[in-house]
């Protein structure tokens, strides 16, 4: 499985939106400045994880995004499905017309390989919160704003 770039760019955004606004909206054209990447594709980005009640909008000439929940009740899982849908390694092979052995061989392999591996990549994204990485990130811009060079 690959993380689409739309994934990648999203995560960036919001995570960029948890640490810069405080608890106000922010315009998108400030997180795409910051996280360099096109305010249209930010705008893509942003209705999807609206509908899934991810960030709220703000119209009006001082609008923008908001985070919709608590960083801390935002999983990083809720913002890849948000994003890319259900998360599948390999999709079920439902060709009726196999033989029973193939069937068996298939299930057998989807069941133990396939789900398992799916399974081990939906607890490690849904382990990680926003505020996670937002502490994350904030600690290594401490970490960097101290060092000194001669």
């Amino acid at each position: 499985m690959k993380i689409s770039t739309k994934s990648r760019y999203g995560l960036r955004a919001l995570v960029d939106l948890a640490v810069h606004s405080g608890g106000e909206q922010l315009a998108l054209v400030h997180i795409a400045k910051r996280q360099e990447l096109s305010v249209n594709y930010l705008e893509q980005v942003f209705s999807l994880l609206k509908k899934a009640n991810i960030v709220k909008s703000v119209k009006g000439a001082q609008g923008g995004y908001i985070l919709a929940k608590k960083p801390d009740t935002i999983k990083v899982g809720d913002v890849i499905r948000a994003i890319e849908g259900e998360i599948l390694i390999v999709e079920e092979d439902s060709n009726q017309n196999t033989s029973l052995i193939l069937k068996n061989m298939q299930q057998c392999i989807y069941e133990n390989v396939w789900e398992k591996i799916t399974q081990s990549i939906c607890e490690a994204i849904d382990s990680m919160t926003i505020e996670d990485l937002m502490k994350e990130y904030q600690m290594l811009s401490a970490k960097d704003s101290f060092m000194y060079y001669i």
